[in-house]
C-alpha cells in the first residue's frame, strides 16, 4: 500500500523556511510562511463568530443581502483554527462540504444565497475562496489530528493546481475562477486578481501538491504587486489585466484601489512577507489620511471614499508597524464587529501582529 503523504505542521514549516531564509535581509519569507493556531483570543474570535456564523455553519455576510460565499466559509474556517475552535470549524466545514462542494472537479461554489432555490446562485468557483478552504483544512487536520481533512485539503490543492493556475508567458498565474478570466474568455485575458493571492497558503499548498509551482505562483504574485501600480499613488487595481507587457487595469472593471486590492498588504504581513518595496506605498498612500484608506478611482486620483471601518484602517495601521514598528492606536484594539467583511479583514490583521509582529499590540 502506498504510504499516504503527511503535512508537516505549521510550526515546523515556518521554522524550516526561517532556517532557509535566514541570509534573506530584505524579505522575510519570499515564498510565504504559514499561520500559527492560537494567534487569536477566545474573546476576539468569539464576538466574531456569534454575529456571523449560523448555527448550521453557514458564514453570513450581513452587508451582502446575507449570502454566504466561499470566500466567507474559507474565512470561517481559517479563523477558527486559529482560535482553536474545533466546534465552529467542524460546522463551518460541514456546511461548505455540503453546500458548496458540488462541481465535478471539487473546487467550491464561489456564491449561496438563502432566498433562492437552489441556493448556489452561481456554479463558477472563486480562487481565493478554495485557497482558504484547502489551507484552513490542512491547518486542522495538522492541530486536531483528523486524516480526512489533511485528504479534503489535497484533493481540493490538487483541483486549484490543474484547474486555476496558468502558464503566461512561462510564469505561473493564479486564475480568480475556472471560467471567464482567461485568454479566450475575454479580449484583454489573463484577468487576474493580486488579492487572490493568500500567500501564507502557498507553502502548505506545495505540500499538498508538489507537482505544481507553488513557489513560483508566489513570486509572481509578488513581481505583478510591483509593477501594477496605476495610480499616482502606486497603488494596485482590484482587477487586473495581462494581455500586455505590462500590467494594466482590466476592461469592463472601474479601474480603481478598492475592497478587493486592500488585501494585497495583509496578506503579505500575514505570510510574513516585509519586503519593503512591496509595502511602502500602501503605507504612503495612507499616512497622507491619517491612516485611514480609501477607495482611489485612478483616472483622477480621488479618493471616492474613506474606509472608516475599523478592519480597513487596522490593515494601513498593521503596515505602519510592520515598517517602522508603530503601535497599533488604541481606538483600534477589541472593536466590536459590525460588518462581515471589515470585521474579518480585522481578524485577520490582529493574528498576523501577534504571530510576526507582537511588539505592535
Amino acid at each position: 500500500m502506498k504510504k499516504r503523504r503527511t503535512l508537516r505542521s505549521p510550526k515546523v514549516l515556518a521554522a524550516a523556511l526561517a532556517t532557509v531564509m535566514a541570509a534573506a535581509p530584505v524579505c522575510a519569507a519570499p515564498f510565504g510562511e504559514p499561520a500559527r493556531p492560537g494567534t487569536l483570543s477566545m474573546q476576539q474570535w468569539g464576538p466574531w463568530r456569534d454575529r456571523f456564523v449560523a448555527i448550521n455553519g453557514r458564514v453570513v455576510d450581513n452587508v451582502n443581502n446575507s449570502i454566504s460565499h466561499s470566500e466567507g466559509q474559507g474565512y470561517g474556517m481559517l479563523l477558527a483554527v486559529l482560535a482553536e475552535d474545533r466546534e465552529t470549524f467542524v460546522r463551518i466545514w460541514t456546511f461548505t462540504q455540503n453546500e458548496l462542494l458540488i462541481r465535478d472537479d471539487g473546487l467550491a461554489a464561489w456564491r449561496w444565497e438563502p432566498d433562492r432555490k437552489p441556493h448556489v446562485t452561481d456554479i463558477n468557483d472563486a480562487a481565493d475562496g478554495d485557497i482558504l478552504i484547502a489551507y484552513s483544512l490542512a491547518l486542522a487536520s495538522e492541530l486536531w489530528r483528523v486524516p480526512v481533512w489533511h485528504d479534503a485539503a489535497r484533493t481540493i490543492a490538487v483541483s486549484i493546481g490543474q484547474n486555476l493556475v496558468r502558464r503566461d508567458d512561462g510564469y505561473p498565474v493564479l486564475m480568480p475562477g475556472s471560467q471567464g478570466f482567461g485568454a479566450k474568455d475575454r479580449i484583454d485575458g489573463p484577468v487576474v486578481n493580486l488579492s487572490y493571492w493568500v500567500f501564507e497558503a502557498m507553502p502548505v499548498l506545495a505540500q499538498l501538491d508538489p507537482k505544481t509551482d507553488w513557489e513560483g505562483l508566489s513570486r509572481q504574485g509578488q513581481d505583478l504587486i510591483r509593477r501594477a501600480r496605476f495610480s499616482p499613488d502606486q497603488l494596485p487595481a482590484d482587477w487586473i489585466s495581462l494581455k500586455t507587457a505590462e500590467p494594466a487595469p482590466a476592461a469592463g472593471f472601474e479601474p480603481r484601489f478598492s475592497y478587493d486590492a486592500i488585501r494585497i498588504p495583509l496578506y503579505l504581513l500575514r505570510a510574513n512577507i516585509t519586503d519593503r518595496t512591496l509595502l511602502e506605498p500602501f503605507a504612503q498612500s495612507w499616512a497622507k489620511a491619517g491612516g485611514i484608506p480609501a477607495i482611489v478611482r485612478f483616472a483622477d486620483a480621488n479618493a471616492l471614499e474613506p474606509l472608516i471601518e475599523p478592519g480597513y484602517r487596522m490593515i494601513a495601521a498593521s503596515v505602519k508597524c510592520a515598517l517602522d514598528h508603530s503601535p497599533i492606536p488604541p481606538e483600534l484594539r477589541d472593536p466590536e464587529p459590525r460588518q462581515y467583511y471589515p470585521a474579518t479583514l480585522y481578524l485577520l490583521a490582529a493574528s498576523a501582529l501577534a504571530q510576526h509582529y507582537p511588539g505592535c499590540l
